[in-house]
């Protein structure tokens, strides 16, 4: 892991701000979902990218009654039916 060397601290609500450098950086934008991960004494802040249910692939994901299905995957179940 990196250190930044940035200092925040939790406001009475429990929240912290992200830094506009590393909101850059990371390519996050305002309203851009955040997944909290914890690994031993570490919390670890990840951009969430959608990935499809069945392979697990982020890419050129597609929303499907509220599933994320990739275009390799409809293929393989068009070709099934």
């Amino acid at each position: 892991m990196k250190s930044t060397g940035i200092v925040r601290k939790v406001d009475e609500l429990g929240r912290i701000v992200l830094p506009i450098e590393l909101r850059r950086t990371m390519d996050i934008a305002v309203r851009d979902p955040l997944e909290v991960y914890m690994a031993d004494d570490t919390v670890i802040l990840k951009k969430h990218q959608p990935a499809c249910v069945f392979c697990n692939n982020a890419k050129d994901v597609i929303s499907y009654k509220g599933k994320n299905i990739c275009p390799s995957c409809i293929a393989s179940l068009i070709a099934k039916v």
